[in-house]
Formats: structure tokens, sequence, C-alpha cells
């Protein structure tokens, strides 16, 4: 009884789970450095979610060039004592999507991700870690950010 209550308020606020996704496109060529980190991860993901990857670019129904990819890293705040107190990282990735014949189907757009991370000096290694760990996970949301507007985007009419 419990289960039906719960599954019922779930449906009527519009949730659903995620079902099988699908593309426009029946093959795909991805055009990016690779030997960018980037780009193995998002060649996985699109694998995983069934997109047949070809080789070169005439082969494919559709292109997908990875630009700049790019991570920054500015001072947001100083202590008193003009040490640095906060850091924001930023990554920039800039996409599109066309077909062979130049047609797009996604215009050329930038992913922009930030998270910002506080700094103590006392802890250098630590905070080196998290960055670290941080801009894997920037990576990451790219990545996923890219594989949704793949799945959005529409075949140029």
């Amino acid at each position: 009884m419990g289960a039906m209550i719960l599954a019922g308020t779930l449906s009527a606020c519009g949730f659903h789970l995620r079902g099988e996704v699908s593309y426009a496109f029946t093959s795909l060529y991805v055009s990016a450095a690779a030997t960018a980190p980037l780009t193995g991860e998002l060649k996985r993901a699109l694998e995983n979610g069934g997109v047949k990857l070809v080789g070169a670019a005439d082969a494919g129904e559709a292109i997908l060039d990875v630009g700049n990819v790019s991570d920054d890293k500015t001072v947001l705040s100083l202590s008193s004592g003009g040490r640095v107190r906060e850091y924001q990282l930023i990554k920039r990735v800039t996409m599109a999507l066309h077909d062979t014949n130049g047609r797009d189907w996604l215009p050329a757009s930038e992913i922009v991700i930030r998270r910002t991370y506080t700094f103590n000096e006392s802890e250098v290694l630590a905070r080196e870690a998290q960055e670290t760990r941080m801009l894997k996970e920037m990576q990451t949301d790219v990545v996923q950010q890219i594989v949704r507007r793949l799945q959005a985007a529409k075949k140029p009419g």
C-alpha cells in the first residue's frame, strides 16, 4: 500500500525514471584532441549510451566538434593580511554538432562549470588533492551536459 502511495506521489510531481535514451543520429564522429582526458570520458559515455562511434568524419551521420577545453583558477577572496582565502575553478568547453554537409544540428556553444573552495596554507596538500578531485568532477559534469545536449539535438530540416 505504501509503495503505491509513493509511486502515485512521485508520478504526480512529474518524476519519472530515466528511460531509453535516443539520439537523432545513428553514428557519430568525435573531433577532439585524442589525448585530452575529457575526450576519453566522453567517448566512453557515448558508447555506454548506445552511440556508434566512427573513426572518420565522412563515415558518421554527425560530427561532434569539441573545441577549446580550458581550466582556470581565480582568487575570489583575500584575508585581511592579503592571503588567499577562497579560489574559484572554472572549466570551459566549446562544442558544436553538424553533419558532413556542414548543416548545424547544434550551433556552437560553450559549457562553463564553476566551483569554489576555501584555502588554508596549513592544509596545502589536502587542498591540492581537493582541487584535483573537483576538476575531475567538473569534467564529468561537462561530459554529462554534452551527452544531454546531443540527446536533444534535432536533424536539420
